[in-house]
């Protein structure tokens, strides 16, 4: 802020208030639109429009901080709203209408994301058609339309409009009759000509001429009545279109046939939705039990009388605090409530005696005190009044009276209602299998049970250990009988019993360090891989804990993808799947178990992508991958992804003519790495990031490190390269890729080839922008070779490239940069990856040289004149190896040869480079020989 006091006259408030509502509201999620760079030139207000029901356009002053919350404060104090709950903004966009709700969302980051999607499809920014409305989103379950005319009005009118356009829909003929009796009512009272019957019949188009005669128009009813009786219908038979909808996954719970879903809160209750719209769960609101949030890992925990769900969700708040305010609500205004225990007090009238789990209805007069923990209540069996205590009873959050079901169901414990609940799942399944485990497998390759001395003096009767079941111990050898005598191999048993929260902790361990506990020795060492499959299925065997069950089958999916199990076990392994397959993961688990078998087994335990990805019991995982344009997408990568297999997804899916010469590349805050094709996609993020870890340590002195890294497709080997036959591949690669090393003045050329560079580099600039001709004194850098800049004087540059830049009349800017790429295409250094290094090894050559590796070989050039000092075909070099601080290369023999030796903390690239070029040839030369053979 003191900064800004300094700023020019007319700025400097305006800025710092503008940094002030940033602070007060929130970071961006979108870039400024198109409104709020024209403000910005004026510093005068946005002025926005937004359409209300019934029909009225309201003008507001907005700023770029605005939330819909304020928005819709400000709509509620012009139109006098006062019950305000549950009213929301929305946009829309041709056929698309979503919400921004009442609440933190930015209002110019849905117009921002309006202009983007224009954009996207040709259109120009300023001419997006983006609306902006003002509706009923949501009812509260105690909604009473008596308390504010002017809400019911809005509503009522948002109700005719939906049943116009056909939003609203009744499932009765009468239904609409009767609403368009009551709609001709309230426009008309109780004139009945044709003309305003026609009105109406044009308003709600599905209602029949014959609804005028019934018996709602001779009645004195007044208007508002009739409105609210309107509205009641809707609120009771449209709950669904009155919700607020959440996208959610299930960590844990009762099973569903999805463990991602849409979570729909209304005035009825919570519903789970597939993406069908399909009912997956219905719960009304004395079912629930309680909610609360886990901030920290955005979850959300509903406990309900079907069992607890653990739902994770980036709104996880949101609906935490929406249903914990409507039970609030409810209990506050319920006249309903359970009896928890028998009380029998007979021998004074002044009590309530009720048996246990008997409705009582609550009488709120006030004759006893809820402070000091008493309610007045009647037993709906005997019909007696009477005090009783608050702690006897649940106070059940809803207006009407709860079913028999939901009273049976708070009757029970909760073992009793899971059982409930199981069989009338199993009712469901025609036939079902019983689990498969690892009994028969453990008679053949299974160590003895060990005998515990303790256990048999305590108990001569107990069951012998059964190695192939659930333990809440760790165990103390392996499974595996050859294994029995490698003891150090039970520190897996830990990990995986803590990644399954069976084993306390003290120490709070991530996901990653437990599965790199538990899969890292079995990917180095193929003896180990069975033990770690019986490990986890022995815990998933017998596992009563649905939360533990569900974190092992997230291991067994981790551990199907990194290496199949041998052939004695995998039959076994197959069935244990194969009889659980109402698991959410049991399918792709068997589909990773078939492909493991097919390929070469992962060398590095997975990676925290994978780990973070079946976290949220997801199994597709999709990875950014950045371009040299500054463009990303996103692909889909698998756990057994080799690279060369995502250089032809990503190939195919830009049209690229083809994938050979290009290369996936990591970038660590310190190294810039090639990806060999031949690797699996995650191993090499792997040895990557923990490299770069291990080295972060070291500098550290130890402790937890985060390693941030970015993915890039570049073009690596240039060959078989013409500017012009390949578009794509020259517009995101090829320009992108030789822009810098020209600029940086690394090629040798011409006054007259930089002259029309520059002009081409302008037009891709400007365009046909003619008025940014004087700003190319100060585009220089961008225009000319560093080096190369003083050569004229900025004047003279400016004249020579707008002169050649007029000679280029027409020329489009996808043809500007084809222009760019024939002329740097002719030079020798074409294509070429530069090294400055400190040579040590040929007193004739400078201490400084550069090296340009090519598909000609490797050139040493003077930096300063660019001379090429020496040319190395590949077939000439010998041998090279490369170091952390330099890099040798023999050429001619390896006895009489002459070495070159280079100082250079770059030695891994150019290693790398002269391996992938070196490779390039030996696979065309075989590829020679076989087609000679064949022919």
């Amino acid at each position: 802020m003191g900064f800004l006091r300094f700023g020019p006259v007319g700025y400097a408030p305006y800025c710092a208030d503008r940094l002030r509502r940033t602070v007060a509201n929130g970071v961006r999620g979108e870039p400024p639109c198109w409104l709020e760079l024209q403000a910005t030139k004026s510093k005068k207000p946005i002025v926005i429009s937004v359409t209300m029901m019934d029909g009225r356009t309201i003008s507001l002053p907005v700023d770029s901080a605005t939330t819909s919350k304020e928005v819709c404060q400000m709509l509620s104090q012009k139109v006098k709203l006062q019950d305000t709950f549950g009213f929301s903004l929305y946009v829309a966009l041709y056929d698309k209408v979503w919400s921004l709700g009442s609440g933190r969302e930015h209002v110019m980051d849905a117009i921002s994301q309006c202009e983007q999607e224009v954009k996207r499809k040709g259109g120009q920014e300023q001419h997006a058609p983006w609306r902006l409305f003002f509706r009923k989103e949501i009812f509260t379950p105690w909604h009473d339309c008596s308390q504010d005319n002017v809400s019911t009005d809005i509503i009522y009118r948002q109700v005719i409009r939906g049943l116009k356009y056909g939003e609203y829909q009744c499932e009765k003929e009468e239904d609409t009759v009767a609403l368009a009796a009551k709609h001709f009512y309230v426009q008309f009272g109780s004139d009945m000509s044709m003309e305003n019957t026609r009105t109406v019949v044009k308003d709600i188009l599905q209602a029949l001429v014959s609804f005028c005669k019934g018996p709602l128009i001779n009645t004195r009813t007044k208007s508002d009545k009739v409105k609210a009786e309107v509205v009641d219908y809707a609120r009771q038979k449209w709950p669904m279109l009155f919700s607020k909808f959440f996208e959610v996954a299930k960590l844990s719970g009762p099973s569903l046939p999805k463990s991602k879903f849409i979570c729909a809160i209304n005035s009825m209750g919570i519903t789970f939705l597939d993406e069908r719209e399909k009912n997956l769960l219905v719960l009304s609101y004395p079912e629930l039990t309680g909610v609360n949030a886990i901030r920290e890992r955005k979850c959300v925990c509903l406990l309900t009388l079907k069992g607890d769900f653990t739902l994770n969700a980036i709104t996880a708040t949101d609906i935490s605090d929406l249903v914990a305010m409507f039970l609030a609500g409810l209990i506050q205004r319920s006249q309903y409530a359970v009896t928890l225990q028998e009380v029998n007090r007979q021998d004074d009238k002044t009590f309530l005696s009720f048996k246990k789990a008997e409705l009582i209805y609550l009488i709120k007069d006030d004759e006893f005190s809820v402070a000091r923990g008493w309610l007045k209540g009647k037993n709906e069996r005997t019909g007696e009044i009477g005090a009783v205590p608050a702690d006897a009873v649940l106070i059940l959050p809803t207006l009407t009276k709860p079913t028999n079901e939901v009273l049976s169901l708070i009757s029970l414990s909760p073992d009793q209602r899971k059982t409930i609940i199981d069989n009338s799942v199993k009712g469901t399944i025609t036939e079902r299998v019983a689990p498969s485990t690892l009994k028969d497998f453990s008679v053949d390759y299974f160590r003895q049970p060990i005998k515990d001395v303790n256990r048999q003096v305590i108990s001569k009767n107990a069951a012998p250990e059964r190695l192939w079941a659930n333990s809440r111990e760790p165990i103390r050898q392996p499974l595996l009988k050859r294994l029995e005598s490698a003891d150090s191999l039970t520190k897996w048993c830990a990990p995986i019993l803590k990644y399954m929260g069976d084993y306390p902790t003290r120490q709070v361990q991530s996901p990653l360090e437990l599965t790199d506990q538990i899969f890292g020795p079995p990917t180095g060492n193929e003896e180990l891989r069975d033990e770690i499959y019986c490990q986890i299925m022995k815990q998933m065997t017998s596992n009563n804990n649905r939360y533990s069950v569900e974190q092992g089958w997230q291991l067994l999916w981790l551990c199907c993808g990194l290496f199949p199990p041998s052939n004695s076990l995998l039959k076994h392994a197959q069935r244990f799947i194969e009889t659980r397959k109402r698991e959410p993961l049991a399918t792709d688990c068997l589909q990773r178990l078939q492909g493991a078998r097919r390929m070469e087994p992962r060398k590095l335990p997975p990676h925290q992508v994978e780990v973070d990805a079946i976290q949220q019991n997801s199994t597709q995982i999709f990875h950014k991958i950045q371009f040299p344009n500054d463009t990303q997408e996103n692909f889909e990568v698998a756990s057994n992804t080799k690279i060369k297999d995502l250089v032809r997804t990503i190939a195919n899916k830009l049209m690229l003519s083809s994938a050979e010469g290009f290369s996936i590349f990591v970038k660590t805050p310190d190294k810039v790495l090639s990806l060999n094709e031949t690797d699996y996609f995650f191993d090499s993020l792997r040895q990557i990031t923990d490299w770069s870890r291990r080295a972060k340590r070291v500098n550290q002195a130890g402790g937890p490190v985060n390693v941030s890294y970015t993915v890039f497709f570049m073009r690596k080997l240039w060959f078989n390269i013409i500017p012009g036959r390949d578009v794509e591949a020259d517009l995101i690669f090829h320009y992108p890729q030789e822009l810098p090393k020209y600029l940086r003045g690394y090629h040798r050329c011409t006054k007259e080839e930089m002259v029309m560079l520059g002009a081409l580099l302008f037009r891709m600039k400007v365009d046909n922008d003619k008025t940014q001709f004087p700003m190319i004194p100060r585009m220089l850098k961008d225009l000319v070779p560093n080096d190369q800049l003083k050569a004229m004087s900025a004047d003279e540059w400016k004249k020579h490239i707008f002169a050649e830049y007029n000679k280029q009349t027409g020329t489009t800017v996808e043809q500007a940069v084809i222009g760019f790429l024939k002329i740097v295409y002719k030079w020798p250094t074409f294509g070429c990856a530069f090294f400055d290094v400190k040579q040590t090894s040929e007193p004739n050559f400078p201490d400084i040289v550069r090296i340009a590796i090519s598909k000609q070989g490797v050139t040493v050039i003077h930096p300063k004149t660019k001379d090429i000092l020496a040319v190395h075909p590949y077939n000439k070099i010998a041998n090279w190896c490369s170091g952390s601080t330099y890099f040798h290369m023999t050429v001619g023999n390896l006895v009489r040869g002459n070495k070159i030796l280079c100082e250079t903390s770059l030695g891994y690239k150019i290693d790398d480079l002269l391996t992938s070029y070196v490779n390039m040839y030996l696979n065309e030369k075989r590829g020679q020989r076989r087609s000679q053979h064949f022919d």
